[in-house]
């Protein structure tokens, strides 16, 4: 397995021979609005040009419609016939956007010899959470290669943890950068929810990503690099990449890292 972290939330994963892109962001920096008034979004550029990104993709997989995480470029770039999968509810609106295989995961799928399985999350607490709407995150398991559970847009809750138990994943990726807006708790996992994880899931490799990418993050790559030296958490068991850098995994093992010309 081969994780190149993009940005944000996109990355190209080649899984069992297969290339899968999740949560295509392909906008140029500072393409569209604040979400909390302190930068237009998304605050860096990519490491690499759009249709670099969406070269040899044979899988889409798009864990919810906010904008950081499919956005009009990526609808104009990919083939509108790609498969793609998505949380239940989001298909029409993807369709309607141009790609017409979009299909919700309930309950597990397979596709070609991977098995894809849709896990909850919770985008926020209270108030806030019901605001930003339903997300998801989702599993890959296939013959010869790690387990690996993609979080997403989640805070660290019980949900998290049942899957951390049923699943025992090799590979968790997580949304680190405590996105956050005035007045509310965050709504994706900040670096003390990453340590959680970290310490929950103690044999698994956990790589943090979604950081420095749009303006309502407020931990960075070094303040959760930082925070996780004191805790404990050691650079083997927490892999946070750069955008454009590729992780490779065997069983959940980190074989080789490098960054992407």
């Amino acid at each position: 397995m081969q994780l190149q972290l993009i940005r944000n939330a996109t990355m190209r994963i080649t899984y069992s021979g297969k290339l899968i892109l999740t949560d295509p962001f392909l906008l140029p920096a500072y393409s569209f609005e604040p979400f909390v008034g302190v930068s237009p979004n998304p605050t860096v550029e990519l490491p690499c040009s759009p249709p670099e990104v969406v070269d040899g993709v044979e899988l889409v997989i798009v864990s919810h419609l906010h904008p950081d995480h499919i956005d009009p470029l990526a609808q104009r770039l990919l083939p509108g016939d790609i498969p793609l999968f998505c949380q239940p509810g989001d298909e029409m609106t993807l369709r309607q956007g141009g790609f017409q295989s979009a299909s919700p995961v309930d309950m597990p799928e397979k596709w070609e010899g991977i098995t894809i399985s849709r896990t909850p999350g919770r985008h926020g607490t209270g108030a806030m959470a019901r605001q930003m709407g339903s997300v998801s995150g989702f599993t890959f398991q296939a013959e010869g290669e790690p387990t690996v559970y993609w979080a997403g847009d989640t805070i660290w809750y019980e949900g998290v943890k049942r899957v951390l138990e049923h699943m025992k994943p090799d590979v968790i990726v997580t949304h680190s950068c405590g996105a956050q807006f005035p007045g509310a708790d965050p709504i994706i996992m900040d670096a003390a929810q990453t340590i959680a994880v970290c310490r929950e899931a103690p044999e698994a490799t956990v790589v943090a990503v979604h950081m420095e990418a749009v303006d309502h993050a407020t931990v960075t790559r070094a303040g959760l690099r930082e925070a996780a030296d004191e805790a404990g958490i050691t650079p083997e068991q927490l892999l946070i990449p750069q955008d454009g850098e590729t992780l490779e995994f065997l069983k959940g093992k980190l074989q080789s890292r490098y960054i992407t010309s």
